[in-house]
């Protein structure tokens, strides 16, 4: 999205995409014919079909003709197709079993405990902030006001308080939204998070990723963001902010520092320590304990030199450490901390 929330009802036209192409054109076939097409989707195919035919809204007999020119079908001339939520269901009816049917149509028609908001409040806290840090204030505050309170306050808990009061402020003057542009505002909610993280809504395929991307050479993995970014840029940049590094543990609050270095050898860090500039060391080294620090500042006066490889297994296994002491719940690994952000 990244634009600000317009309050007017003037929408510029835009092309079909491929599979707003593929719902126009199931509408446009009746019944019969559709349900023909339908039994050749899978379940999933068929899910993210209705969603956005449900949300078609009308589609000009200018722009059947260019489908029918396209896909060389023969289309009769008629008023102009308006796809719905009720339009969907009759064409879905009796091709899919009643259940089904009802699974995917609350999707569609957003019933209480189904709607594209009550799911979004489901998503990782942290995920949607560095989401919503991408959008322009008034989108972002929009977005807060949609979902559960107690999901918003998680999520305004892990952004940094400058923007947290300004969104705070906005959310308290937000104005009615025209229905157009609340509707397109949630079909590209559901396309970046129920599609693009396909149903998980706890992102745990993000996390596992992230997680084997952690523990990957910190030149691979940035190769593979690299590559990543190219092909699906949001996808990277969700995963970047899951990942955490060697470099990120000096914006650990104090206290997270030394319960982490407390487990870690002195050489270690000594060796981990090395090419790192005078600030950096001075955090590190104020995390650990009055012998240790003085060990590690006597080890690295001594201007040893140290492989490039001995330097980078080091740093890695104090990142692995950090990670693991994580997920056992003994530190906590938080955006939100007394220092800042860890997250990239």
């Amino acid at each position: 999205m990244n634009a600000t929330v317009q309050m007017t009802t003037n929408l510029p036209a835009k092309p079909l995409n491929g599979v707003e192409k593929v719902a126009a054109l199931l509408l446009s076939l009746g019944k019969t014919n559709s349900a023909k097409l339908l039994q050749h989707f899978d379940q999933e195919e068929i899910r993210l079909i209705t969603v956005t035919a449900a949300q078609l809204g009308s589609v000009p007999s200018a722009e059947i003709d260019k489908l029918a020119d396209e896909f060389i079908k023969q289309f009769s001339d008629g008023a102009n197709l308006y796809g719905s939520a009720g339009e969907v269901e009759k064409m879905l009816e009796g091709v899919l079993p009643e259940e089904q049917l009802a699974d995917i149509m609350s999707d569609v028609l957003g019933n209480s405990n189904r709607s594209i908001w009550d799911r979004l409040a489901t998503v990782s806290e942290t995920v949607f902030a560095n989401y919503l840090l991408k959008e322009h204030p008034q989108t972002a505050a929009l977005i807060l006001t949609k979902i559960k309170p107690s999901a918003a306050a998680k999520v305004l808990g892990q952004i940094n308080p400058q923007l947290r009061n300004e969104l705070v402020r906005r959310m308290l003057s937000i104005k009615a939204v025209v229905p157009e542009i609340m509707r397109e505002i949630e079909k590209t909610m559901h396309e970046d998070f129920m599609l693009n993280l396909s149903g998980t809504l706890e992102a745990d395929s993000y996390a596992r990723m992230a997680d084997i991307l952690n523990k990957m050479d910190r030149d691979h993995m940035e190769d593979a963001l690299e590559n990543l970014n190219d092909v699906r840029p949001k996808t990277a940049e969700l995963l970047k902010g899951l990942l955490f590094t060697f470099d990120d543990i000096v914006n650990l609050n104090a206290r997270t520092r030394m319960a982490i270095f407390d487990q870690i050898p002195t050489d270690r860090i000594v060796m981990a320590l090395k090419g790192t500039d005078a600030n950096f060391r001075e955090v590190i080294l104020s995390s650990l304990t009055s012998r240790a620090r003085r060990i590690a500042e006597h080890e690295l006066a001594g201007g040893e030199p140290a492989a490039q490889r001995d330097v980078l297994e080091a740093r890695s296994a104090i990142t692995n450490l950090a990670l693991e002491m994580a997920s056992r719940g003994e530190v906590e690994l938080n955006p939100k901390q007394d220092e800042g952000a860890f997250f990239n």
